[in-house]
């Protein structure tokens, strides 16, 4: 019994510590048209944290304006943004995203 309770409690300990949430200021942008990601589903969100694009969930492209207004939208540009979130399964899930840039 000890062991199929220590067996459990290690289980659940690894499964915590592989979605950690995380936090930084990050890339955002769209994943086909500025980070060359591929998708079936056209325009998405994505971040780009360490050098390498993760589509988002949690977040849609239009969240945050047109995408593809010529100035700020997602399709045509790149910005800056605090993101809080985790990675599963290749993507990031994220929990908060706050632009921090500032477009003129």
């Amino acid at each position: 019994m000890k062991k199929i309770l220590f067996l459990s409690i290690f289980m659940i300990a690894i499964s915590c510590s592989n979605s950690k949430e995380i936090k930084q200021v990050a890339e955002v942008s769209c994943g086909q048209c500025k980070f060359e990601l591929d998708s079936d589903e056209g325009c998405s969100l994505a971040v780009r944290i360490n050098k390498k694009a993760y589509f988002v969930e949690g977040f849609k492209i239009d969240d945050f304006g047109d995408a593809h207004d010529e100035h700020t939208g997602f399709c045509n540009v790149i910005r800056k943004a605090e993101v809080t979130g985790k990675f599963i399964d290749d993507k990031f899930v994220a929990s908060s995203i706050e632009l921090v840039d500032e477009i003129e």
